[in-house]
């Protein structure tokens, strides 16, 4: 049995200066379980209570190559020496800006921000000013990070299907209610129903922002057929197609998820992956979208492309498009799935994969979840039980069983031998607690 002794004594005083002790909702996880990291390295972390973890949340999927990597780290050492962040622009900009060009097609044009919030604030910006419209239409269980006009969802949780559409509702207090009439909410995977809002309400709708394979929601994935239909739908009403790509971005694909579905978007955002973990991000799009920022739009901010950040991309981005880094990434996410599909087959454990081996939901279902209706009502007790003793075996997933799990180029033949081992000592564990459930044949 783990200790979390050190853990738990540093939440007690953190506490007392940081709500919930920590800087982010997400990583406040009890009072009791709340985990603080010592350091990273490879496909693994250690907490300061000293137990080991072979990391399979990876910072929710920023760190594509592994913590520490030493061809990264080294770039942004250099970026240092460049000098840190001057409110003036450097080479860099433009050298990472062509390497994001190369890899997906449609971001002619690109713009540094911070964080993927950021990145999908200005594209949703950048689309009403180049519409003229002010709605946008989110998918149902999407997330978009933290900011107002995005922060509104459809209640499923008290919604009984047949009852008409779920009430949308905010996430959290002091989302001002104003911004709600901006926000048009469908299913993932019903073209119908995007149609039918488009077509009733086209003329108030700018944008839709959209996560083809859902970062926040077990990794749940549009059809293909779906993807065109949404490009032709957009194109049919005049509405900017934007595709958030903060967490699939450099990660599923060269050229992201829009390389998989062979979709092209208006606009793109990216964050995550871009930099192995050093905070940027970018909107990128058509050149005559894109060329609103400027006299129409404005963008910008202190910290934006620092040469840090800028130096560690260039680096990873590199890497990503020479190397066969995520090829690696993608074979070792399919070993994975062919070994915990194994452990729970043997089992009788119905189970299903979703999402893409390098970003994957795991479901204890027979079929995965097409949209966030069938996930909320879907059993979901099996992966609650299964996940705090993940933990307490040695391997680190979200507890929130809608976050899927990430692979790294560092995740190698140890990690793979070590996770299956105590994942089967993890599921037998589980089974026993949550005897005579439904998760079974």
């Amino acid at each position: 049995m783990r200790s979390l002794s050190r853990s738990n004594q540093h939440f007690r005083k953190a506490n007392t200066k940081l709500p919930l002790g920590v800087s982010s909702n997400f990583r406040y996880w009890g009072d009791d379980k709340t985990i603080y990291i010592q350091r990273g390295k490879g496909g693994r972390l250690w907490d300061i209570d000293g137990n080991e973890y072979i990391d399979y949340r990876l910072a929710y999927g920023p760190v594509i190559l592994g913590y520490a990597d030493e061809r990264v780290d080294k770039a942004a050492r250099e970026g240092m020496d460049v000098g840190g962040v001057f409110a003036l622009s450097t080479e860099l900009e433009y050298e990472v800006a062509c390497r994001i060009s190369k890899m997906v097609p449609a971001a002619e044009l690109v713009r540094f921000s911070n964080s993927g919030t950021e990145a999908v604030m200005a594209a949703l910006r950048i689309a009403r000013a180049y519409t003229g419209k002010d709605g946008h239409v989110l998918v149902e269980g999407g997330y978009h990070g933290i900011f107002n006009e995005v922060m509104w969802g459809a209640n499923i949780k008290e919604w009984t299907p047949g009852d008409g559409a779920p009430e949308v509702t905010p996430f959290g207090a002091g989302v001002p209610a104003i911004t709600k009439c901006l926000t048009y909410i469908v299913p993932l995977n019903d073209v119908n129903a995007l149609e039918d809002t488009l077509k009733k309400s086209h003329k108030d709708i700018g944008a839709f922002l959209l996560e083809p394979i859902m970062g926040n929601c077990c990794g749940i994935r549009a059809r293909d057929d779906y993807m065109k239909d949404v490009r032709e739908l957009c194109d049919r009403y005049d509405v900017l197609l934007i595709i958030d790509e903060v967490k699939t971005g450099f990660r599923v694909a060269r050229g992201g998820v829009q390389e998989l579905f062979g979709v092209r978007a208006d606009l793109c955002t990216f964050a995550k992956a871009i930099a192995n973990g050093y905070p940027l991000s970018a909107v990128a799009g058509r050149e005559d979208i894109m060329r609103y920022v400027g006299d129409r739009v404005v963008h910008g901010g202190t910290f934006t492309a620092h040469s840090v950040s800028l130096a560690a991309a260039a680096r990873t981005l590199e890497i990503l498009d020479e190397t066969t880094a995520l090829a690696d990434i993608e074979n070792y996410g399919l070993k994975l799935q062919e070994g915990l599909g194994h452990i729970l087959s043997e089992r009788g454990v119905v189970h299903s994969f979703t999402g893409h081996p390098a970003l994957m939901g795991l479901f204890f279902a027979d079929k995965a979840p097409l949209d966030y209706r069938e996930w909320i009502h879907s059993d979901y007790e099996f992966y609650d039980a299964l996940a705090p003793q993940l933990h307490e075996c040695g391997i680190l997933v979200e507890p929130d069983s809608r976050e899927p799990w990430f692979i790294c180029e560092a995740h190698n033949k140890g990690c793979l031998h070590e996770t299956l081992d105590r994942f089967e000592r993890a599921v037998d564990i589980s089974l026993a607690a949550v005897a005579g459930g439904s998760i079974h044949k």
